[in-house]
């Protein structure tokens, strides 16, 4: 039984690009306790636009989904003192007096590479490094952003929402921009302020961007039309580092002047944790990118295609009616012997929806190369590919940054997957410690704590008590 008296408790919202799940943790100063409340997959739809097919979010659905999930929560916690939610970056909702204009747009939508060159037109690529320092993504918001204004679909519009900001108006009534996730956009300053100037350069509308939060801001109470069974007033709805690797990166373990991090799942993000931005020529050509962490802290990284890459390739084998699983290809994968080829996992190729191992086979085709006949190996060979990219971009991170690495972290989804984990380590050279699984919720209640008054201190407090609370497996380099 937990006797911590300075324990209690608070809800994660935790949306991914995938799936999207509940939280119910009881966080004090020796105490963090994680209970899934409810898990939802997160599934795209295509609508038609009148002269094409559009991918979009469904999160109307997803929203509905966390309706269900705060019950589960409050039957067995109806004294929930928070709750907070995190999601994916980049996407938003376009709102006329407060409502939803349309379902979003999903970043992999093809539409985004107009909006690419509009902007570029305007402000060139070494320009837009050194005021945003974000790395180059051609589905970035303001890319986004600037394709909507162009083809008028924001011209009824009055704001602009990312998605965990739009969940939390949803819940709470108020309308905020949290600073981690703003930095994504590419439209914030170095001190992290709206950059009215670059806004009004790339032709987009300054009301329509919510004033700036922190994370660990108070933004309101859960709203009584929801109908929510919390006792009394209900929860806090809380501001945690909204974009998920920022609420990821809160709950590593590591010591960030020795460390890396990978927060694997959909994509993989790969880099160190800084005070300060870097923003010369060299991490622009290496495509890094600066984004807001907690605390004001740097998030170093670049963005590497991920387990987007094993999981797209097993909805197509299904589709073609074969029958695999991911726990099956795993153990016939592990089996093979290593592979001598490997393809470049960020190959802009693999970005879109669709039959990715021939896309894979096609890489290697077009190079003289041999690719794997079976799923199996083709499993095998996209783990490899994606373990040399981590490693390489460990060592660039530590290259550019100044960041001595001793050792790589390696937490969400694929800290699960061994062979994933023992590749790393192989082609870095360097031990991974692999876990928390769910250190993106963890890090959303962490934050959501020690604005309630549950734990107190800096980051490396935290981060000590997710270390006391969650070993990480060790894999060392062979």
């Amino acid at each position: 039984m937990n006797t911590d008296s300075s324990a209690g408790a608070v809800a994660a919202v935790d949306l991914g690009a995938t799936s999207g799940r509940v939280m119910h943790a009881r966080v004090g100063a020796n105490t963090l306790e994680l209970t899934e409340a409810a898990r939802f997959p997160n599934t795209p739809v295509r609508l038609w636009e009148g002269s094409r097919s559009a991918l979009h979010w469904d999160l109307t659905g997803l929203f509905s989904n966390v309706l269900e999930g705060l019950r589960s929560v409050a039957r067995s916690e109806p004294q929930l003192a928070s709750v907070g939610v995190d999601a994916w970056a980049v996407d938003y909702g376009l709102l006329r007096d407060g409502r939803l204009l349309g379902e979003p747009y999903h970043y992999r939508d093809e539409r985004t590479a107009d909006g690419v060159a509009l902007v570029h037109a305007r402000v060139s690529p070494a320009e837009l490094y050194r005021e945003g320092g974000l790395q180059f993504l051609p589905f970035n918001s303001l890319y986004q952003l600037a394709h909507d204004q162009e083809t008028r679909v924001s011209e009824a519009a009055d704001g602009f929402l990312l998605v965990p900001d739009l969940i939390t108006y949803w819940l709470s009534g108020q309308t905020i921009a949290e600073r981690t996730n703003a930095s994504t956009t590419g439209l914030l300053t170095a001190d992290g302020s709206w950059n009215d100037a670059l806004i009004a350069r790339v032709g987009l509308r300054r009301p329509l961007f919510a004033p700036l939060v922190d994370a660990g801001t108070g933004v309101g109470s859960l709203l009584p039309s929801l109908d929510l069974p919390f006792a009394g007033s209900g929860p806090s709805v809380t501001a945690v580092g909204s974009h998920d690797t920022a609420s990821a990166v809160v709950a590593v373990p590591m010591d960030a002047s020795r460390g890396a991090y990978i927060s694997c799942g959909t994509w993989g993000l790969v880099g160190v944790e800084l005070s300060e931005r870097v923003v010369g020529e060299a991490g622009r050509a290496a495509n890094f990118t600066n984004e807001g962490g907690v605390d004001g802290r740097i998030r170093y990284l670049h963005n590497v295609m991920g387990l987007w890459l094993l999981s797209e390739s097993i909805r197509e084998w299904q589709r073609r009616g074969l029958q695999v699983s991911l726990e099956s290809l795993l153990a016939e994968a592990a089996a093979l012997p290593r592979p001598l080829e490997l393809f470049d996992a960020d190959d802009p190729r693999f970005l879109a929806p669709g039959d990715l191992p021939s896309r894979i086979a096609d890489w290697f085709a077009e190079r003289g190369l041999r690719a794997p006949a079976s799923p199996a190996g083709m499993v095998r060979v996209i783990l490899e590919s994606l373990a040399e990219a981590f490693a390489g971009t460990v060592r660039t991170a530590a290259e550019l940054s100044g960041v001595p690495v001793e050792t790589v972290h390696l937490v969400g989804g694929g800290a699960r997957n061994a062979l994933l984990c023992q590749a790393t380590a192989d082609r870095s050279g360097l031990p991974v410690l692999a876990g928390p699984v769910e250190a993106t919720a963890l890090g959303n209640v962490l934050v959501q704590a020690r604005s309630a008054g549950l734990v107190s201190g800096d980051l490396e407090t935290l981060r000590a008590l997710v270390a006391r609370n969650y070993a990480p497996v060790r894999y060392e380099p062979r």
